[in-house]
C-alpha cells in the first residue's frame, strides 16, 4: 500500500513534466510564427519592406537548423533538465530583446538568438515522452508534446495579427515574453533530472540518410515546406492589399486557419497511421491547389475563405504525416535522425520565407503563390513517381 502511495505522486509529477514540455513547445512555436501576423506592422514601424521583414522568419530558421544537430552532439550526457531550462531562458531573453528592439537589426539579432533556442529545444524535447512516462503511455506523452508544437505553429500568425492590430507589434512580443516566463517556471517546477547514458554522435545524425525512404522523405519535405513558407509568411499582406480585408478581420481569418488546422492535425494523424504515403501526398496536394488558385480568386472574398480553409486543413495534416514518415524511415537511429529532421524542417522554413520575400519584392505576391504551388507539385511528384514508402512500425524489418 505504501509503495503504491509513493509511486502515484511520482507519476503525477512526470505527467506534469510532460505538460510543461508541451507548454514550452507551444510558446516556442508561437514565438517562431508570431512575425507572420506582425509583418506589415513591423514593416511600417521600422521602415523596411515586407520582403525584408520576412528575414524575421528566415534568421531563426537558419540558426535553428544549425543548433539542432550541433546541440544534440555538444551536450553529450549533460542533464537534459538543465539544457531545457537554459533553452527556456534563451527564449525569455530573445522575446525581451525583440520587444525593446530600437531598430530592425536588433530585432533580427533577437530572432537569431531565438532560433538557436528553438533548434535545441526541438531536437531534445521530441524524445522526452519516453523518458518521463511508462512505456505503455509513451505514445500519448509524445502526442501531447507534438500537439504543443502543432498548436504553436498554428496560432503564432493569428495571435500576432490580432495583437498587432489592437496594441502594436511590441505588445505581441511582450505577450510572448510573459508566456515564455510562465513556461520556464513550469519546467523549473516539474521537470526531474534527465541524465543520459549514451551521447549522440555525428554518425547517428547522418543515419537519417541510411534508407531510400528517408532520403525521399527529406526531399519531399524540403520542397513542400519551402512552398508553404514562401507563401504563408506573406499571407497577411495578401489578405490586406489584394483581397481588401481589414486588420481585425485578418486576425480572425488567421485564427480560423488555426482552428481548422488543428482539425487537420487530428485527421492527418489518424489517416497517417493507416497509410502515411497517401496522407502525405493528399495533404501536399491540398496545399498546392489553394496556392495556385488564390491569385485568380483574390477579389472574391467567399472564394478566398474556402481556399484558406482547404489550405489550413492540409497544412495541419502535413507536419504530422511528415513526422510519422521520418520516424518510420529512421527507426534504427531515431534520436540522431530526429535532430537532422528538425534541422531540415527549419532550413526549409528559412529558405522558403527568404525566397518568397525576394519574389514578393521583385515580382509581386501572386508570383510567390505560383512559386509555392509549383514546389508543392514537385514534392508530390517526388513521392508519387518513386513509389517509396517507409515500413509501418508493426512491420518486420527486411533482411
Amino acid at each position: 500500500m505504501s509503495q503504491t502511495t509513493s509511486i502515484q505522486p511520482q507519476r503525477t509529477r512526470n505527467w506534469l513534466a510532460v505538460v510543461s514540455v508541451a507548454l514550452s513547445a507551444t510558446v516556442f512555436c508561437t514565438t517562431e510564427f508570431l512575425p507572420v501576423g506582425l509583418l506589415r506592422y513591423i514593416s511600417q514601424g521600422l521602415g523596411v519592406s515586407e520582403g525584408t521583414a520576412g528575414i524575421m522568419v528566415t534568421a531563426p530558421g537558419l540558426l535553428a537548423a544549425i543548433a539542432a544537430p550541433f546541440l544534440t552532439v555538444a551536450v553529450g550526457r549533460f542533464d537534459r533538465r538543465r539544457v531545457l531550462l537554459g533553452l527556456g531562458l534563451l527564449l525569455v531573453i530573445s522575446n525581451l530583446t525583440a520587444m525593446l528592439a530600437p531598430n530592425f537589426t536588433i530585432l533580427v539579432a533577437a530572432r537569431a538568438l531565438f532560433g538557436f533556442g528553438i533548434g535545441g529545444f526541438w531536437a531534445i524535447s521530441v524524445g522526452l515522452g519516453a523518458r518521463l512516462v511508462p512505456e505503455k503511455h509513451v505514445g500519448r506523452a509524445t502526442s501531447l508534446i507534438f500537439a504543443g508544437v502543432s498548436l504553436g505553429m498554428l496560432i503564432g500568425g493569428p495571435a500576432g495579427a490580432l495583437i498587432g492590430d489592437l496594441a502594436g507589434w511590441r505588445t505581441a512580443f511582450g505577450a510572448a515574453l510573459a508566456l515564455s516566463v510562465a513556461a520556464l517556471l513550469a519546467q523549473w517546477v516539474s521537470l526531474p533530472s534527465l541524465h543520459v547514458e549514451h551521447r549522440v554522435s555525428t554518425r547517428d545524425l547522418l543515419g537519417i540518410f541510411g534508407t531510400r525512404p528517408a532520403r525521399i522523405g527529406l526531399i519531399a519535405m524540403t520542397l513542400a515546406l519551402c512552398g508553404q513558407f514562401a507563401t504563408y509568411t506573406y499571407i497577411t499582406p495578401f489578405l490586406a492589399t489584394v483581397s481588401g480585408f481589414g486588420g481585425k478581420v485578418i486576425s480572425l481569418l488567421l485564427l480560423g486557419y488555426t482552428f481548422i488546422g488543428l482539425l487537420g492535425n487530428f485527421i492527418g494523424g489518424s489517416s497517417a497511421q493507416r497509410n502515411v504515403r497517401t496522407t502525405l501526398i493528399a495533404s501536399i496536394l491540398f496545399i498546392a491547389l489553394p496556392l495556385a488558385m488564390l491569385p485568380a480568386l483574390s477579389t472574391s472574398r467567399p472564394s478566398v475563405l474556402v481556399a484558406l480553409a482547404a489550405w489550413g486543413t492540409a497544412y495541419g495534416a502535413m507536419p504530422v504525416a511528415l513526422q510519422m514518415w521520418m520516424a518510420q524511415a529512421t527507426r534504427e537511429v531515431r534520436e540522431g535522425g530526429m535532430a537532422l529532421f528538425v534541422a531540415n524542417f527549419q532550413i526549409s522554413i528559412a529558405l522558403g520565407s527568404f525566397v518568397g520575400g525576394r519574389i514578393v519584392d521583385g515580382f509581386g505576391l501572386f508570383n510567390a503563390m505560383y512559386f509555392g504551388a509549383g514546389l508543392a507539385v514537385v514534392s508530390i511528384l517526388t513521392l508519387a513517381l518513386t513509389g517509396e514508402h517507409p515500413r509501418r512500425i508493426d512491420e518486420p524489418a527486411t533482411t
